[in-house]
């Protein structure tokens, strides 16, 4: 794989490190997940469960070997530091000043190793008010304007139904770092990376916070129509309930529009302002669409050239030929329980990055993991029995599994 010679210790929890570091091991990096000794909290989020199996865990858990350590103890710092020396990558998404207080902060272990890169995934940044106050993916998406203009109107926000900062958090996050290795690569120098959720909230809104903040038009520029899906787009882009079936429809001229489905209603509004007049170009749409069906409307807009597509639930999702034909999902198990994951989104020479880890179990890797690191046997049941570290009693192998399937549902 692209990063086999990576190496990475990652000190993640929740989703934002965890989607992180996955990324990295799908593209072969050898990644370590720190834990403590009861292992990160998405195992025990409040979230819905997958048969018994965390469901937020299950999010971001593959390709990884975990090593559950007691941080707070002097010997437990001293055993990450030795797997710290050996690695490329430092990675961690703890709260400020976590990681300086446990002795492990980027001015100590770049003392310790100069030419590591040092990355961390915060939620507000390394500046600023908000430094150490807590921060979530919903609580961000409420910061960075996303849900005032994810709604229809200033009084109704409304949430992405996604943890879609977190991930994206994580994308750019695992991008800086390949970029830093390149570099590591080429100049033996190290890097400290640093990416938000904050910033990675304001990166996904980039078009429509270039036109805002260049314009300045007015806060009141949010409200629209409720068929509109954005503010800033022309008419009639947005979502319209058909007699059957909902339906987007992108930009189109009016003309356009009424050519296809023979209407004079859209007739009329062929020389109007399609964003001035945005609001009554999707009223008047909606009400001719309203008296259709999906089928009659595709086959008018597909011979016209005209830009739409379905509304998918979860289920239509499950049989979609193009999930089926990407790969999106792979069927797999974890601890004999039947699971759905969704694959990693980039293909490499035409394949999707093999499912080489399912590491479940807290320290399911630690006995290994020391073992390669030079520690003896009675060390390592040393250290076992002090509960400086924790893991399954008997050395345990990766676990690959070659049936895996990378196919939908």
């Amino acid at each position: 794989m692209l990063l086999s010679r990576m190496k990475v210790v990652s000190f993640c929890h929740v989703l934002q490190g965890p989607a992180c570091s996955q990324y990295l091991g799908d593209m072969g990096a050898q990644v370590i997940k720190i834990e403590p000794l009861q292992g990160e909290r998405a195992r025990r989020a409040l979230s819905v469960d997958v048969g018994g199996l965390a469901g937020l865990y299950l999010t971001a858990f593959r390709n990884k070997r975990l090593f559950a350590v007691d941080l707070k103890s002097p010997e437990g710092i001293e055993v990450v530091l030795r797997l710290i020396d050996e690695a490329d990558v430092v990675f961690e998404n703890y709260r400020y000043g976590v990681m300086d207080r446990l002795g492990l902060g980027y001015e100590a272990i770049k003392a310790r190793k100069p030419d590591i890169i040092y990355a961390s995934g915060t939620g507000w940044g390394s500046k600023g008010p908000m430094l150490k106050r807590e921060s979530q993916d919903l609580i961000i998406q409420g910061r960075t304007g996303m849900m005032s203009a994810t709604g229809p109107d200033r009084e109704h926000p409304r949430a992405v139904g996604s943890g879609i900062i977190d991930q994206h958090a994580g994308a750019l996050c695992a991008m800086g770092i390949v970029a830093a290795y390149v570099r590591k690569l080429e100049t033996g120098e190290g890097t400290r990376v640093e990416s938000s959720l904050f910033a990675a909230g304001f990166d996904l809104q980039t078009e429509p916070l270039t036109f805002y903040m260049t314009k300045r038009p007015g806060a009141q520029v949010i409200d629209r129509d409720p068929h509109l899906a954005t503010w800033y787009h022309l008419a009639p882009y947005g979502i319209y309930q058909l007699k059957d079936a909902p339906m987007v429809l992108s930009t189109s001229p009016m003309a356009k529009l009424a050519d296809a489905l023979d209407s004079d209603e859209l007739r009329a509004l062929e020389n109007v302002d399609r964003y001035k007049d945005r609001d009554e170009c999707a009223r008047v749409v909606a009400e001719v669409l309203s008296k259709r069906t999906y089928a009659e409307v595709a086959e008018a807009f597909a011979a016209n050239d005209i830009w739409f597509g379905p509304v998918h639930d979860f289920d239509d999702v499950a049989e979609d030929p193009q999930v089926e034909a990407l790969e999106v999902f792979r069927k797999t198990d974890v601890e004999g329980r039947p699971v759905v994951l969704v694959n990693h989104p980039i293909r490499y020479d035409g394949q999707v990055p093999e499912l080489r880890i399912k590491a479940y179990a807290v320290g399911e890797h630690t006995r290994e993991i020391l073992a390669e690191r030079g520690y003896t046997q009675a060390q390592i049941d040393q250290l076992f029995a002090r509960g400086i570290v924790t893991g399954p009693s008997s050395t345990k192998a990766p676990t690959i599994d070659k049936e895996d399937t990378a196919t939908s549902t």
